[in-house]
């Protein structure tokens, strides 16, 4: 607890914290389980590979192995969406915000723009940060009415660095806008014509009080570096450490159900025998089914190689 409040601390208060972005020290503390590349603010880097593959995992896959692992609170839906046919998959990085307060505001802008030399303003400062298979990752408050950070201009600066969407805990504006950018799959939650309000001595509804921090998305818990996987309106952040597990096991499950279905559509094994524990007889076939098919099937081949040599039958 002691540790906890320290941290709090230091990231509001200290001067080590430049424009409200965590030290790689703190992502370092925060991230021990990651064993594998960072980028050089010490975000985890899950490989591209891993990225690559995650697409076709279905949340279903990765909701069981992360309740498998005890990570209970790592899933959210009843987005909208924009492309909801495609598949979002990207390496969170997270901003969090807060209803505006003047003071705080203020502050934060004095201290980013000198230290930094930043002169925009602050939304877009997380934006400036991102790189390719990167997914912008805002904790927007659920604000509605002039409340919208994200249109258009800034959609498509998103789009240019990291070849990805947002998934954006609040409302956006230029829906059209947002719509004509061809790859831009995103979840949002609501949208309204307004614009947020940022000027000092008039009004300000948003204060950016934390960047690449720890941060909530409606019930889930986010890291940045979280693997992000967004598809069929629900959004699942993926501890760095189990994206690797929760790619091969996919691969597993979509491997026996094709051998399954087609079985069964055959009519070579009975509804009993496949949705049951499988005989050796039917664990032989599928392994000679894997086999036979290696260099057709949706996973990698040498995963499928993989696969083969764990198998006794």
């Amino acid at each position: 607890m002691k540790r906890l409040l320290l941290l709090v601390l230091g990231l509001l208060c200290t001067e080590n914290v430049i424009s409200q972005q965590i030290t790689k020290n703190e992502l370092l503390f925060l991230t021990p389980l990651w064993k594998g590349d960072r980028f050089s603010d010490g975000r985890p880097k899950v490989p591209d590979a891993i990225l690559k593959r995650m697409k076709l995992v279905t949340l279903e896959e990765a909701w069981a192995v992360l309740k498998g692992e005890n990570f209970k609170h790592q899933y959210d839906d009843n987005w909208q969406t924009i492309n909801p046919d495609s598949v979002l998959v990207g390496r969170a990085l997270t901003a969090s915000f807060i209803p505006g307060r003047p003071d705080i505001h203020l502050a934060i802008d004095e201290r980013g723009h000198t230290k930094d030399g930043r002169v925009k303003s602050q939304n877009s400062w997380p934006i400036d940060m991102l790189v390719k298979g990167d997914v912008y990752v805002v904790n927007q408050f659920g604000a509605h009415e002039d409340g919208p950070t994200i249109g258009d201009n800034l959609a498509n600066s998103i789009y240019v660095k990291s070849g990805n969407g947002i998934v954006y805990d609040g409302a956006v504006r230029d829906i059209n806008g947002l719509k004509e950018i061809g790859s831009f799959t995103s979840f949002f939650r609501s949208y309204h014509p307004s614009h947020h309000l940022t000027s000092p001595g008039k009004e300000i509804n948003t204060t950016l009080v934390g960047i690449n921090q720890p941060t909530k998305i409606g019930n889930a818990a986010v890291l940045p570096g979280d693997v992000v996987l967004g598809r069929d309106g629900g959004v699942i952040f993926i501890p760095p450490h189990l994206a690797e597990k929760v790619v091969k096991t996919s691969e597993v499950v979509r491997l026996r159900d094709m051998f399954g279905h087609q079985r069964l559509r055959e009519q070579k094994y009975t509804p009993g025998q496949i949705d049951s524990r499988w005989s050796d007889a039917i664990e032989k076939d599928f392994s000679q089914w894997l086999n036979d098919r290696i260099d057709q099937l949706p996973v990698p081949k040498e995963q499928i190689q993989e696969l083969l040599k764990t198998r006794t039958w």
